[in-house]
């Protein structure tokens, strides 16, 4: 059943706030999620769906209608909204014909699955880099990614739509460095903090066993005292000019690159 919701209705007010502003989704522990592809992404995944919003337009589209049948038939209730409505809601610079509300499924460390690798982000404050690195851990099969610091909400809409869906597929935590540290040690996990130079060569380090590398601030990178929590630091060769790598570049090669050593350890 699809019901339809005027442009003043306290539930498309809701979903404004819910985008803009960090404290009412942690409070209401409800994200929004905008345009098809996230919305089939968390629909893949099982997440909890409070409700789904479509512009009265879209339902020309064979795809959006498909979308809407799929989570009709699963439960979700539809809510119709008039055309240009949504646009005025938001986040995204080209609008979307889409959004939902989702409740949002951040565990706490010590909930964490077993770590066969683990990215920790730290003080990460770019929407798209922070979203890239959770999309590189899914894609490279990371166990988790822990998010410490001041870093930007994992469910601000920018981020959202940099993971691409992986947030719904990783398990995501926020918690402080050294809340993290001391859980991925207690379970034997050696942690690396990543730093521009005079870290071990990434490409000895050995990430067969149960492994955990932490990306530092855009900026300023980790302090002494970060990488002082760690068990040791790593560096990525450079042949370039350049001074380092973008945050998400550099996590998301180490990624891989533990991702690369575990998969020839079961060859």
């Amino acid at each position: 059943m699809i019901e339809a919701l005027g442009s003043s209705h306290q539930s498309v007010r809701r979903l404004r706030r819910l985008l803009q502003k960090r404290s009412e989704r942690w409070s209401e522990g409800v994200c929004v999620i905008e345009g098809p592809d996230l919305v089939n992404a968390a629909l893949d995944t099982g997440a909890d769906f409070e409700g789904i919003f479509v512009d009265e337009g879209a339902l020309d589209d064979e795809s959006v209608v498909a979308l809407v049948t799929r989570a009709a038939n699963d439960g979700i209730r539809i809510f119709l909204l008039a055309t240009g409505t949504l646009e005025k809601i938001s986040d995204a610079m080209t609008p979307q014909p889409i959004l939902a509300a989702v409740r949002m499924a951040p565990r706490a460390v010590n909930e964490l699955p077993e770590i066969r690798f683990a990215l920790v982000l730290h003080d990460i404050r770019d929407p798209g880099n922070a979203g890239t690195l959770i999309r590189s851990a899914d894609a490279s099969g990371a166990s988790a990614v822990i998010i410490t610091g001041q870093s930007v909400d994992p469910y601000n809409p920018k981020t959202l739509r940099a993971t691409a869906g992986s947030i719904f597929r990783v398990p995501v935590v926020l918690c402080s460095l050294e809340a993290a540290v001391d859980e991925l040690q207690s379970r034997g996990v050696r942690i690396w903090a990543t730093v521009v130079r005079d870290g071990l060569d990434a490409r000895k380090v050995d990430f067969t066993g149960p492994s955990a590398v932490v990306v530092g601030n855009e900026a300023q990178g980790l302090n002494s005292a970060e990488v002082a929590l760690c068990d040791g630091s790593i560096s990525i060769p450079m042949a370039g000019g350049a001074e380092s790598l973008n945050a998400a570049i550099a996590g998301s090669l180490l990624a891989f690159h533990a991702y690369y050593q575990q998969l020839d350890t079961k060859i």
